[in-house]
């Protein structure tokens, strides 16, 4: 048996079933699009769940794909063995409707034995108990003998999840030999050891389960398969684990490289060489579908792979910043199948070393909070660290557990395990539903999903604004209905539609739809499953029933102004690389017709001169004109004119191309100017951050950037008649303004001191000695903080070395202040713990410096015992 690459197995696969009449659809992102049971795609049918529930119309009834998958529920065990991974690939053909059991085995079997060439003797198909059907292909078509077709139960070989469509399995295990096997000579199919592996299920979903256990054949039988490209590339290798088929090893012998060690020779050595190895491929493939690390989310599961990674890295000995170097050695092993790993190979580089950076810092910090913690410990005598605590350095500090174990370890110590398992829970609670499963339900059911799904609507907007077409369906919020009359609320789907529905961040279309005695005011215009779209609004006369012939018109207006934002997205995107760097990739944008909002990848914030130059570079380019064209052409041939892609989205083969002269060239489906200088002017309002390497740009063009500044006009001038002078003389006006009241406050300072010293009166006869220290402590009255901290100073000066202490009150609340001279403070005296002393007898708390403090209080009336205790509590301190 040749032994093929991974690249080749999965090129084999897909051209495979090209061959059988299958569209080879390229893999989805990690990032499930309209689907809130999933956190990440975790399986090859999940991106598909559509096309089996009927919700949307597959592109063609045979589908194949190898998808990228996550699956992070064991995390904690991925490294401990061989067998555990977070990233994988799956390899899948799917019938809508189409084939059914007798096609996928006999594929199954064509693929795995003609294409591949295992060796038919060594191969062993399940079916389900029930499951004749399948048993009979197997035995009388294949020619498997009986003895090895092995009949498993509901738990092993029927899939199914709650209600919904489910069906029986049929997997196929490949006997990979003694040397994997556990020596029982009772080892066979089923046994947990490594030698009889499940390569490939075949799920014949032939049945609707109505959540009682009550099933019924449905009408539409479909088939969903999967086979693990890393299994698959283990047996065809026959290597021992993934971790040693060629893409996998070639980046586990970088991590040997790097931190000079050897695999295979040391358990602990070994399990850290297998985390960094997985977890860097995870990390590397989310980053480039646009997942950035966060406290949340996708994003927090980002985070904990990429610093758990790190933290083995250190345990290996590896001191240096390393996994942007190993990220590097991914791309280069998976951008056959994956070219945008290729593509986005800068971003992903800058997003690693930011984390792992930023990561070290919270490493040492970790160290240092977790040595406080076991300083507490030792005071109190303990030895167990409580869960509470150590959930708390895990959760808040990024501080791995098994760290904060290894190191109380060292000294004696442990942690309360269970404590720290509860905590655990708690979060996950809160979090729950996260991480989903695999299944068909995705997200709450709504009226939209009852249409049928062959209903479809055609966008001719590009070209009109105006148009007439026949009403395909009525709803309200809960039901499809046929008719919707004077002040309803409900939605509208028609045949063709000049409405742009809310997509790629520009937001929907507003307008009428209208007949001679009818009148809908679109508010929202939407896209829904299976190319439908929806006008959103109410009914503000006359009535419209399925099947009417009305006339959709688009808000021209408001369609323009959205177009001139949309348009200054584009010229903004391409400034920002020019002034930023190739890492700037879109996140996010928001655009309607008043303004813009465009998030960006940037790790910080940008300087006054970036962002004006930026700024000015979008202008240059909207005084020149640029014609704006847009091309529909097949996507390699799109990337080949250096077209920028969304980051994360997901493309069909014919792509949409939006070109501005030679400056700017996108991937776009939403509407634009015709040609730049319609866009007027730009100006940027405001640059912030609002995630971890994401920025924010706020922004104007045209009709929008001329209100504000006529709102900036309408408030200069009220300014200007408030301080009666004209608006070109605003500021002169403000300076004189400004150093008028300078001088006053001066003045008004200079009267308060002179005030307060009268009010103090000569109060150096209250001085005494306390163990050779001077101290004065008197009561002032009317006196502010500010004027009480003057007075001090001179006083102390006065005193020559001790401790001043003063009280006054004023409107209702009391000020203390006490002050110590340097030979004091060398004797034992504190002004922050005397202040904290006597400030309960006012009412107030405070403290401060050994040579000064304040506090303030609400009780005047404690004021002579607050000064009469600062003796006693002086002379604790010397």
């Amino acid at each position: 048996m040749q032994k093929y690459g991974v690249n080749e197995l999965r090129r084999m696969f897909l051209e495979f079933f090209e061959s059988k009449e299958h569209l080879a659809m390229k893999s989805f992102s990690l990032v499930p699009h309209n689907d809130k049971s999933l956190l990440l795609i975790n399986s090859g049918m999940a991106p598909l769940k559509p096309y089996f529930t009927g919700q949307e119309i597959p592109p063609r009834k045979r589908v194949t794909t190898c998808q990228k998958c996550i699956r992070t529920g064991d995390i904690e065990n991925v490294g401990k063995t061989a067998r555990h991974g977070t990233f994988f690939e799956m390899l899948g053909n799917f019938s809508f409707g189409d084939y059914f059991k007798h096609e996928a085995i006999h594929w199954t079997w064509e693929f795995l034995t003609e294409v591949v060439g295992l060796d038919p003797d060594r191969l062993y198909p399940s079916v389900y108990l029930e499951d004749d059907e399948a048993w009979e292909i197997w035995n009388k078509e294949i020619g498997i003998p009986a003895e090895r077709i092995f009949r498993f139960g509901k738990e092993d070989n029927f899939w199914e999840h709650g209600s919904g469509p489910c069906g029986p399995c049929s997997e196929v295990y490949y006997d990979r030999g003694e040397k994997y096997g556990c020596g029982s000579p009772d080892c066979t199919v089923g046994c947990e050891c490594d030698r009889y592996m499940e390569i490939w299920n075949n799920v014949f979903t032939q049945f609707d389960n109505d959540g009682h256990n009550n099933y019924t054949e449905l009408e539409q039988k479909n088939i969903d398969t999967g086979m693990g490209l890393e299994r698959l590339a283990c047996v065809v290798q026959d290597v021992d684990s993934m971790f040693d088929i060629d893409t996998l090893f070639a980046l586990r012998e970088h991590v040997c490289k790097m931190a000079g060690v050897e695999y295979g020779k040391k358990d602990e050595t070994d399990v850290s060489i297998r985390v960094i190895t997985d977890h860097i491929r995870s990390v590397t493939f989310m980053i480039s579908d646009g997942i950035l690390p966060s406290n949340s989310g996708r994003g927090y599961v980002l985070r904990r792979l990429l610093r758990r990674a790190s933290r083995h890295g250190r345990l290996l000995g590896i001191k240096h910043e390393f996994l942007v170097e190993l990220a590097g050695t991914v791309i280069e092993g998976s951008k056959d199948g994956y070219p945008e790993l290729e593509e986005k190979k800068d971003f992903i580089f800058k997003v690693i070393a930011k984390e792992e950076e930023q990561f070290n810092k919270t490493i040492d910090q970790g160290l240092s909070i977790l040595a406080g913690m076991e300083e507490e410990m030792m005071k109190k005598g303990e030895k167990v660290l409580s869960g509470e605590e150590a959930f708390r350095l895990y959760d808040t500090y990024g501080f791995p557990v098994d760290l904060t174990i290894e190191i109380l370890e060292e000294k004696g110590l442990s942690i309360d395990q269970e404590g720290f398992d509860k905590a655990v829970e708690e979060q996950k609670e809160k979090a729950k539903g996260t991480f989903g499963e695999h299944s068909y339900s995705g997200r709450e059911a709504t009226v939209y999903d009852e249409i049928d799904a062959s209903v479809t609507s055609r966008f001719v907007g590009y070209e009109k604004l105006v148009c007439d077409s026949k009403v395909t369906v009525l709803t309200t919020d809960t039901e499809i209905v046929e008719a919707l009359s004077d002040g309803d609320a409900g939605t509208i789907l028609v045949e063709e539609t000049p409405f742009y529905a809310t997509s790629g961040g520009q937001e929907a279309d507003k307008g009428y739809i209208r007949t001679a005695d009818f009148e809908f005011c679109v508010e929202d215009t939407m896209k829904l499953a299976g190319g439908k779209i929806g006008h959103k609004g109410h009914v503000t006369k006359g009535m419209v029933k399925t099947g009417d012939i009305v006339t959709l018109e688009v808000d021209a207006e408001n369609r323009a102004l959205s177009a001139n934002n949309h348009s200054a997205t584009h010229l903004l995107q391409k400034a920002l690389r020019m002034v930023l760097g190739s890492h700037v990739e879109q996140a996010g944008s928001s655009v309607n017709a008043d303004r813009l909002r465009f998030d960006f990848t940037h790790f910080s914030a940008m300087t006054a001169e970036e962002i004006q130059k930026v700024e000015d570079i979008v202008n240059e380019q909207i005084r020149a004109s640029l014609p704006v064209e847009a091309k529909n052409m097949p996507i390699e041939e799109a990337r080949k004119t250096g077209a920028a892609a969304l980051f994360g989205e997901k493309y069909g083969d014919i792509v949409r191309v939006v070109s501005m002269g030679e400056f700017s060239k996108e991937f776009c489906g939403g509407t634009h100017v015709a040609n730049t200088g319609v866009i007027t002017a730009f100006k940027i309002l405001s640059e912030t951050g609002v995630a971890a390497g994401v920025r924010r740009i706020e922004a104007l063009t045209s009709k929008g950037l001329m209100n504000y500044y006529h709102d900036l006009e309408t408030k200069l001038v009220e300014a200007s008649a408030l301080v009666k002078a004209k608006p070109d003389l605003l500021a002169e006006k403000i300076r004189h303004l400004q150093a008028e009241n300078k001088a006053l406050h001066s003045e008004v300072e200079s009267l308060k001191s002179k005030l307060a010293q009268d009010a103090m009166g000569d109060v150096m006869d209250q001085v005494v000695e306390v163990k050779g220290v001077q101290l004065l402590a008197a009561k002032i009255e009317g006196v502010d903080m500010n004027g009480l901290r003057d007075l001090g100073d001179q006083l102390k000066d006065k005193l020559g070395e001790g401790v001043v202490v003063l009280a006054s009150a004023a409107d209702g609340k009391v000020s203390l202040m006490a002050m110590a001279t340097k030979a004091a403070v060398d004797k034992g005296a504190h002004a922050g713990n005397l202040i904290k002393a006597i400030a309960s007898y006012v009412g107030g708390g405070g403290g401060g410096r050994p040579n000064m403090a304040q506090a303030g209080g609400k009780n005047p009336d404690g004021i002579d015992a607050a000064i009469a205790k600062v003796k006693e509590v002086l002379e604790q301190q010397l």
